[in-house]
């Protein structure tokens, strides 16, 4: 029941209800209404919310933070994208909002936040993921009834985005640094020969396995990674991991001289388990590891791409260039983009085509060559003697071109 008072400001309302999550006896007033007609109607729609099951008890902003991760990310996202939002609610939200209560946090003071963390030197892209965070865990605020509106729609994120710089290794390069590789150590040339025929991410061809692989198919499939954090002699099991993203798990085809590799490779690691004995790893069943069947240590994959290109006068790249260098090789080749995305694993056309478009001259001029192969006789009209189907003399005086109106 509520009750109506009249003031010189206007009308006041003081409503008691109960609390449809707590049960306990709550009070709610309101005042400044021109008439009582406009107070009992802000009564009615605040009844009509509390039927809808609307919240009306509030919490730290970090408590609810640590009801969602552990309530409605654990076990529902993947490993990775729940280490994400706990990095970004560690690092940069509760230190930011410290003891704001959830309900209190409005647009302004929201797009404030986003803008201390770009002035902060936080990249574009940065403070997307951590508005990501933030936006998803008020949007299911809003849907458990504990607030209205979501404060994090509708804000800015200062900067450009900036475009990728990406690095690959030029196809004339490659096979001088594949030798280098080779007399640095077979299992490095196996494996950053992986890499450069499918495009795989260093932590995908680390957690592949020969039940992944069939041979006469010549494909492989992808659904795991290496989680290299996780190593250690006791814990085998977790040494795996979900892909980047969902749209990462995919089937490859592979080509006929890498099933020839592969099968020389699988050859190799008999010898090697007949050598170690009990001591070889067989229940990690890996295609790409050490002599003794264990994980390759990223540190040891880093330093001998690292010392090989130095060795070949390349410039210093990261491993992940071998994934870029599969994309633009596949690309100069004539492949399709969609094919191209679809083994690299992008969740979108788009993401392949903004990366890998326009980064290689070859690409370039091998579409050039498609064009104008395609349009010989289409376009190369000027002696043809006919135009739209109505032949005509060289020698007939045209008339000038009618006016544009």
């Amino acid at each position: 029941m509520a009750n109506y008072k009249k003031h010189d400001s206007g009308w006041e309302y003081r409503l008691k209800y109960k609390d449809p999550f707590t049960g306990k006896t709550r009070e709610k007033s309101g005042r400044g209404f021109a008439t009582k007609k406009e107070a009992q109607v802000a009564v009615s729609e605040f009844e009509k919310k509390l039927a809808g099951g609307y919240e009306q008890t509030d919490m730290p902003l970090a408590d609810y933070l640590d009801t969602w991760l552990q309530e409605y990310k654990t076990g529902t996202v993947r490993k990775n994208t729940l280490l994400i939002h706990q990095n970004n609610i560690k690092k940069h939200i509760k230190p930011y909002f410290k003891n704001l209560m959830l309900q209190s946090l409005k647009p302004v003071m929201y797009q404030r936040f986003l803008n201390h963390l770009v002035d902060g030197g936080m990249s574009h892209r940065t403070a997307q993921i951590v508005h990501s965070t933030m936006h998803n865990a008020y949007e299911k605020a809003v849907t458990l009834g504990k607030l209205e509106k979501n404060p994090c729609i509708g804000v800015e994120i200062k900067g450009d985005r900036k475009k990728r710089n990406v690095k690959f290794i030029g196809s004339d390069d490659i096979p001088k640094l594949m030798q280098e590789l080779r007399k640095y150590g077979y299992e490095y040339w196996i494996f950053f020969k992986a890499l450069l025929e499918t495009g795989m991410r260093k932590g995908e061809a680390a957690a592949l396995k020969w039940s992944d692989i069939s041979l006469d198919l010549r494909r492989l499939v992808i659904d795991e990674t290496l989680d290299w954090t996780a190593i250690s002699p006791e814990e085998n099991a977790d040494y795996f991991g979900d892909t980047k993203t969902l749209s990462s798990e995919r089937t490859i085809k592979f080509s006929s001289g890498f099933a020839d590799d592969l099968r020389a490779h699988k050859a190799w690691q008999e010898q090697n388990k007949a050598a170690f004995g009990d001591l070889y790893k067989t229940d990690l069943d890996l295609v790409l590891c050490r002599a003794d069947g264990s994980p390759m240590p990223k540190s040891s994959l880093f330093n001998a791409f690292s010392r090989c290109l130095q060795r070949v006068g390349l410039p210093p790249l990261p491993i992940h260039s071998t994934r870029h260098t599969f994309a633009v090789l596949m690309l100069e080749a004539g492949v399709e983009m969609k094919v191209v995305q679809e083994m690299l694993g992008h969740g979108s056309i788009q993401i392949t085509s903004d990366v890998y478009a326009h980064i290689s001259k070859k690409i370039e001029d091998t579409s050039m060559e498609k064009f104008e192969t395609f349009t010989t006789g289409i376009l190369n009209f000027k002696n043809s003697g006919a135009i739209g189907g109505h032949a005509f003399q060289d020698d007939t005086v045209s008339s000038p071109c009618p006016p544009i109106h």
